[in-house]
This record gives structure tokens, C-alpha cells and sequence, in this order.
């Protein structure tokens, strides 16, 4: 063999070695890039971010622990998260299967993957890379495509990482109460309205309009809220609604059995068909509601009157008017002791009291608000502080917004939607000089 031809075959052998080298350092590099994306990447517990759709076997297959028990191929879960920038989003799984192996496939945007689950003790399994277009929330859809054992999988979270994901991506991180029981019901919202403070304001006047669709079921439109009670509707179940007044106890506590007698809210009267009694866990005190049959799209009107008497006790009497009834209807009449005040803390909220129903939107509208004083002269409320919970403050769901449109105030909650209002900003409705036409000596 020549020289030069030595040299030629000694040079490929140089090369064809250095592309092997620099294809292992290659592999390595990226392999170590997803360790190291892997081990910086934000952990979403299924328990507070995933809620389950289509058909089941008659229970929820999501726990505390995440999703177990997934045996049904028509059930899928959607677990939510916001960003707050663009670019590539990788995704993760930490699950298991029981025996066999399972496919299960991913979706984001429309954009499907499949990934093969084997592992029967639980370990980060790694599905792919989405690019994200736009911000706002993102929804991972988890769809059984096939498997060999009894279930598809039981997964505990997700893990996300990419240029996407920061530290302002949102989802509710930790467990406060029983399986993440705040972050599931959503962000509450509320309305303080600005009544002066010189004002000794005996009655107050509401009026509630939910928007077709927007009755979801486990929801609060709360119209006339004070600093000692609430009143307002609820959608309680498929078949049952309810008009819903209820007084605190003085006597701070979530435990009504634990309330002296001298704390307790007493009943002075109710209305036709109410029924009454205690509540707890969220403050104690006296309760009344009726059922009732209220519909989307009407108006309802709401009326509070609150005077001092004496031995130390303010009492609260409440009427709901129903345009398909036409006429006022008592609900009830609570006596507070250890209170001596007219009516303060003007306020509306808006919460859903079902945790699994804190996947779905809900809006109520307020159009017309009053207060009038202790000479029955009416005040015109145009204006409102627009506030929120513990789970909106610390950012762990964004899914909020409030404020006034087309002349009235709103309210809006949970749904997962994008634009959100920013806490603390005050707004002004215009107003419509439509004063309430009540004469209190006729009211029942």
C-alpha cells in the first residue's frame, strides 16, 4: 500500500472514530438535557387540577391521590394549568399500571400523542413536546387508548418543563383542606358596595339576573350580603333550587353545637313553605331557605330590612320577589343578640359549594342596587369593590373576573377561562334611577 493511500485510510478510520465519539456525546447531552429538564420541572398533583368527564362507573376515579381505578374507556380526565409565555411545552406522567401495559394518549390543542405505560411502581413517564402558540390556561386531555390488565392507569401528577414553563405557570399547588377542597370549588369573587357610612341604612335592595346557561349546578348568586348574614339563590341539583338566607352567630365558630345559648341566632318568624334550622363549617349560625323554582333569564328581586332593638339584638328580615309570581314573599326573621348596628358591609358574591363543578363557568348579573334609610328615603348604589378569595390572592387559579357591562354589575367564576380582573379595582355602573316601588306596610 503507498504512502498516500496508508495516510487516506488512516484518516477515514480518524474520522469515522470521531463521528462515533461526537454521536455518544450528542446522546449523552440530550439525554442528560431531559434528566436535567425532568429534575426542574413543575409537578401538577392530579387532585387539585383534574376533573373527569364521560362515562363512569357510578363513582369519581379521582382521589386525593390522583386518578385510580381508571378501567373505562369512555372516562377521560382534563387537567388545567396557566402560562404565562409561549414555546415548548414538555409533558410528563407519573403513573403506574397494575399488571400488562396501557396506552394512553395525550392532548393538547388538538395535538395527540400516545405513550405506552409498562412500569408497575410509579415513575415519570415522559409522553412529549407541544409548542404553545398563545398563553392562558392549558387543558391535558387523558384518553384510554388500549390495554392489556384491568385498568389503564393510576397516575398521581404531571410534570411540565419547556420554555413555556416558569415560575409564574399556575395551578393549585398545595392540599388545603380535604382533598384540595378550596382549589377545587374555584375562586369565589364578590362585589362591596360603596354605601356612605353616615348613612343608617334599614333597608337594602337587590336584583339578580342569571344569564341563560349560566345555572350550573353548585352555585351561590348571592345577592344582598352584610356584615352579619346572606341572602340570595342557589342551583342545588338537577331538580332542586333554592332561595337561601342565613344570620351568623356572634360566636365565632364552624360548630353550631358549640354555640352558648346566649350566641344563638333566634327565629322570629318564617314564610310559607321555608324551612329552617342551623349551619356550620363556614362560620355558624341560623339558616332558612325555600325551594323554588327560579329561572334563567328573569329578574329576581331581594329585600333586607335590619333595625337595632333592645337587650343587645338586631334583627334581619328577608322577602324575595319573583316576577312570575308578582308579589313579595317573607322568607325569614332571625334575631342577632350581642349586635346593636343598622345595616353595614353591603356585598354580592358569587361561588360554586360543589368542588367537582369547579371545572364549569358561571356568571349572574346585579342590575339595580339600593339601600334606603331609617326615613325610608332611597340611595342609589353605583359603585363597587371588586374582591376574591384566598384561592384567587395566592394565584393558584386565575379563572375570575367581575365588574360592571351594559349599565350592571357581574360576576364570573371558575370555567377555566383566560382574561381575568384584577383585584381591587372599583367600578361604577350607571346609574338608572329606577328606585324600588315597595310599600313596607304591605309586606308580608
Amino acid at each position: 500500500m503507498s504512502v498516500h493511500r496508508r495516510f487516506f485510510a488512516r484518516n477515514i478510520i480518524l474520522c469515522f472514530s470521531c463521528m462515533i465519539i461526537i454521536t455518544a456525546c450528542n446522546d449523552l447531552s440530550g439525554s442528560n438535557q431531559s434528566e436535567s429538564e425532568l429534575a426542574n420541572s413543575q409537578e401538577i398533583p392530579i387532585g387539585g387540577n383534574t376533573w373527569q368527564e364521560g362515562e363512569s362507573t357510578g363513582k369519581s376515579n379521582i382521589s386525593k391521590e390522583g386518578v385510580t381505578q381508571w378501567e373505562n374507556s369512555n372516562t377521560t380526565f382534563k387537567t388545567f394549568f396557566r402560562v404565562n409565555d409561549i414555546g415548548s411545552l414538555k409533558l410528563w406522567m407519573k403513573a403506574k399500571v397494575i399488571d400488562g401495559e396501557s396506552t394512553i394518549e395525550a392532548n393538547i390543542s388538538g395535538e395527540t400523542k400516545n405513550v405506552v405505560i409498562s412500569n408497575s411502581a410509579f415513575d415519570d413517564v415522559y409522553i412529549g413536546e407541544w409548542n404553545l402558540q398563545d398563553t392562558g390556561y392549558v387543558a391535558v386531555e387523558l384518553k384510554g387508548v388500549s390495554k392489556t390488565g384491568d385498568i389503564y392507569a393510576d397516575i398521581e401528577s404531571l410534570k411540565i418543563a419547556g420554555e413555556a414553563v416558569n415560575e409564574d405557570t399556575k395551578y393549585v399547588k398545595n392540599d388545603e383542606g380535604n382533598f384540595f377542597y378550596w382549589g377545587r370549588r374555584g375562586p369565589s369573587v364578590h362585589l362591596g358596595y360603596q354605601v356612605p357610612e353616615e348613612i343608617n341604612a334599614k333597608w337594602y335592595y337587590n336584583e339578580i339576573t342569571v344569564p341563560e346557561g349560566e345555572d350550573v349546578v353548585g352555585s351561590y348568586y348571592m345577592a344582598n350580603g352584610f356584615s352579619g348574614g346572606y341572602f340570595g339563590i342557589q342551583a342545588n341539583s338537577d331538580t332542586e333550587r333554592r332561595v337561601l338566607f342565613s344570620v351568623w352567630s356572634p360566636y365565632d365558630t364552624d360548630n353550631p353545637a358549640e354555640i352558648p345559648d346566649d350566641h344563638k341566632i333566634k327565629l322570629l318568624k318564617k314564610g310559607e313553605g321555608v324551612s329552617t334550622g342551623e349551619f356550620g363549617n363556614e362560620g355558624s349560625g341560623g339558616q332558612s331557605f325555600l325551594r323554588y323554582n327560579w329561572k334563567t333569564g328573569n329578574t329576581y328581586k331581594f329585600l333586607l330590612k335590619g333595625e337595632p332593638v333592645e337587650n343587645d339584638f338586631t334583627n334581619y328580615t328577608t322577602w324575595f320577589f319573583a316576577p312570575e309570581e308578582g308579589e313579595w314573599r317573607l322568607i325569614a326573621s332571625f334575631s342577632r343578640p350581642k349586635t346593636n348596628t343598622w345595616l353595614k358591609g353591603f356585598h354580592s358574591f358569587l361561588e360554586n359549594f360543589n368542588p367537582d363543578q369547579g371545572v364549569y363557568e358561571r356568571k349572574v348579573n346585579f342590575p339595580n342596587q339600593w339601600v334606603a334609610d331609617t326615613d325610608e328615603n332611597w340611595i342609589e348604589i353605583d359603585q363597587a369593590k371588586f374582591t376574591a378569595d384566598n384561592t384567587a390572592r395566592v394565584e393558584y387559579r386565575l379563572d375570575y373576573a367581575g365588574g360592571e357591562e351594559n349599565g350592571q354589575f357581574y360576576l364570573r367564576n371558575c370555567g377555566f377561562f383566560d382574561d381575568y380582573t384584577a383585584i381591587g379595582g372599583l367600578f361604577k355602573r350607571p346609574k338608572a334611577n329606577q328606585k324600588p316601588a315597595i310599600d313596607f306596610n304591605e309586606l308580608p
